[in-house]
């Protein structure tokens, strides 16, 4: 009989016993096998393309930067433009002076014999143009003064213009030049013998298409007819050239091969062939403070106009001309045409084709 619930009976009466079966214990999960996970905040990162691009991108301006302030302290500078009484009017557009001399400033024999130079003393000027760079959309100029022509030279009276340089040195070049041509000089760039074959080489050489065999009984060099590419030692040997066959007009042919020259070697520069290879950039930049001077007023950022003015020559985007002159000898300049050429280039309009001379 059970005890009523609430009786003395069914208050003493002893705890039962849970009889119900606990379920068993499932044993510790195991981690699966690999790397440890890394606490919060201390993923590793990783680089993506963009961002690996852009780290190369600011190392290429950093080093471009560099070779800029480099080239900029380096190039060697002169006073070559001088302010003086009577001196032309800046009229419009920029015009530079261009110098190719015959220094041999810094070479030993030996180079002098590889580049056939010559001893002659003192220091000429085989190259000379007038850059013409205008303000709107008319075409470059690129204009050549015979180094024969007979102009006055300031305080030395009447001669070839060639030896204003030899008197005088640039600043005097500068000043005949302007005096002559009523043209202000703004920028002033000078090439010498080794300069300029040392940066050819530097390139890896000018590809040129040459239309005969051309040989120099002065110097002895020989260029075969054809398409090739002239190393430093042939290139100064074309633009020199004046006693071969292939130049019967002696120096009106050679400005006309100067102006070729730099059309091409110019237009080669610009390539991207060129300027995104730094086997050929690096060595060409190398080479620059040793082979310009340039006048102390000139900057880096005017040389590089200068370039990207001129690297149409050779596609007919510059007006590529020589002085109109009256004779073979280039002497005397025919003062019509001459005239007319300069007056075109003073105020920016195009230069008139009777004026144009190859």
């Amino acid at each position: 009989m059970m005890p009523l619930p609430g009786s003395d009976q069914a208050r003493h009466r002893p705890p039962q016993q849970d009889t119900r079966i606990a379920p068993p214990e499932e044993p510790p999960r195991e981690r699966p096998a690999g790397p440890e996970r890394r606490p919060e905040g201390r993923r590793k990162r990783r680089w993506s393309f963009g961002r690996i691009a852009g780290s190369l991108a600011m190392v290429i301006v950093l080093l471009l930067a560099g070779v800029w302030l480099y080239l900029e302290f380096s190039i060697n500078r002169i006073d070559a433009i001088q302010d003086y009484d009577g001196r032309p009017a800046a009229g419009a557009g920029t015009n530079w002076l261009i110098v190719g001399s015959d220094s041999r400033e810094g070479l030993d024999q030996d180079q002098k014999d590889a580049l056939a130079t010559g001893d002659a003393g003192g220091n000429r000027t085989d190259t000379m143009m007038i850059a013409h760079l205008p303000d709107n959309d008319t075409k470059p100029t690129l204009l050549s003064l015979p180094r024969d022509s007979v102009v006055e030279i300031p305080g030395h009276g009447s001669g070839k213009i060639n030896s204003a340089f030899a008197i005088g040195g640039a600043p005097l070049l500068a000043k005949t030049v302007e005096q002559a041509t009523d043209l202000r000089i703004d920028h002033y760039a000078e090439i010498g013998f080794g300069g300029f074959a040392g940066m050819v080489d530097a390139m890896g050489g000018v590809e040129m298409d040459i239309a005969e065999k051309m040989h120099d009984p002065k110097t002895g060099i020989t260029i075969p007819a054809g398409r090739q590419e002239l190393d430093g030692s042939q290139a100064l040997g074309f633009v020199r050239m004046r006693y071969s066959p292939a130049t019967p007009r002696s120096d009106l042919d050679r400005v006309v091969n100067q102006r070729r020259f730099i059309g091409e070697m110019v237009s080669q520069m610009a390539s991207p062939g060129t300027l995104l290879n730094p086997f050929a950039v690096v060595p060409l930049l190398a080479e620059a403070p040793d082979a310009l001077t340039m006048d102390d007023e000139d900057h880096l950022h005017h040389l590089v106009a200068l370039a990207w003015a001129m690297r149409g020559i050779s596609d007919g985007g510059v007006v590529s001309t020589t002085m109109p002159t009256t004779s073979a000898s280039a002497e005397q300049w025919d003062e019509a045409r001459s005239t007319a050429l300069l007056d075109a280039l003073r105020n920016d309009d195009p230069v008139p084709e009777n004026a144009i001379v190859e």
